[in-house]
């Protein structure tokens, strides 16, 4: 029996603007969507050119407060081919939360709190 990782959800309180942060910090594109009739919810799923995985972001209507990330110790971690080209965008982003140099990484932070961890390709 085998497995394949496919998607990864993150529930978002405005999905435009969490499609717009997704796009601009680490080129990820809406590969497709689903929406419910009813209007309740909307799901993005989001990709790369490089892989199959997917970022799945949900949108829920009667969802009314910032989501409850806990301790945040959870991550999706993203690898650049150019790391310093990627760290001063993010910097000037704003976007930058965590750093630990010692370690040869960073972290970003989305607009509902999600850490994503940025190594470079070793």
């Amino acid at each position: 029996m085998k497995f394949k990782m496919i998607h990864e959800n993150y529930n978002v309180k405005d999905l435009e603007k969490s499609l717009s942060f997704y796009n601009e910090a680490l080129g990820l594109i809406e590969k497709r969507r689903k929406v419910a009739g009813d209007g309740s919810y909307i799901i993005v799923y989001l990709g790369d050119s490089q892989s199959d995985f997917e970022l799945e972001l949900t949108w829920l209507k009667d969802f009314d407060r910032p989501y409850d990330l806990g301790d945040c110790e959870f991550h999706l971690a993203f690898q650049t081919d150019n790391y310093e080209e990627a760290f001063k965008k993010h910097k000037e982003m704003g976007c930058v939360c965590f750093e630990n140099p010692s370690m040869g990484i960073y972290f970003i932070e989305d607009p509902d709190g999600y850490w994503l961890e940025v190594v470079p390709t070793r």
